[in-house]
């Protein structure tokens, strides 16, 4: 059983029988009475976002799941294909259920997937990814009309944004947790 003070964005829960998982959360203590945990939650199974708040002492109970490692295979017509290392079965996972996830999958990528009631419903990416930039605008030394950061596309499609030393063909590492840029990568 976790208590509210528990809460932290990823933590997954059991609400009427469903598992959620937090996506957002937010502590406020008002002037009098007790504090209170106002919650964003994502349904793992069909994507539905709700919101809860919670009073300081509440309890929740954790999301029964069953928790494989799986490597990325490919993507196909919104469905992302999975393969259990040991017994080489297959899963398809639909882009909805991965959410932010499918922005870090490159091909032989290990992940743990996340059963419910024997179907996967998500996966659980590592902390941090490596990934090659595909795009990104030339920076020139000097250059002070721009702002410090720019905007880059990696392998995956995904965009977020960088400092400008980095180029078109640098491999960086990216922080799953936050989508955010943290280094530079030497080959």
């Amino acid at each position: 059983m976790y208590t509210v003070s528990d809460l932290r964005k990823g933590l997954t829960i059991t609400i009427d029988d469903e598992p959620y998982i937090v996506i957002a959360f937010e502590f406020t203590k008002p002037g009098k009475g007790q504090a209170l945990y106002r919650t964003r939650l994502r349904n793992m199974v069909n994507g539905t976002i709700i919101d809860r708040t919670y009073r300081s002492g509440d309890t929740l109970e954790p999301a029964a799941l069953e928790q494989r490692s799986m490597q990325y295979l490919y993507h196909e017509g919104g469905v992302y294909h999975f393969m259990d290392t040991q017994t080489y079965e297959q899963f398809g996972i639909s882009e909805e259920a991965l959410g932010d996830a499918k922005n870090y999958l490159i091909d032989n990528l290990t992940v743990d997937v996340l059963f419910f009631r024997g179907e996967p419903i998500g996966v659980n990416v590592p902390n941090f990814v490596n990934l090659r930039v595909v795009k990104s605008a030339p920076w020139a030394k000097g250059d002070t009309s721009s702002s410090d950061m720019k905007t880059v596309t990696v392998e995956t499609g995904y965009e977020l944004r960088v400092p400008p030393f980095v180029n078109e063909g640098d491999l960086i590492q990216i922080d799953t947790r936050t989508g955010t840029y943290v280094t530079r990568v030497k080959e």
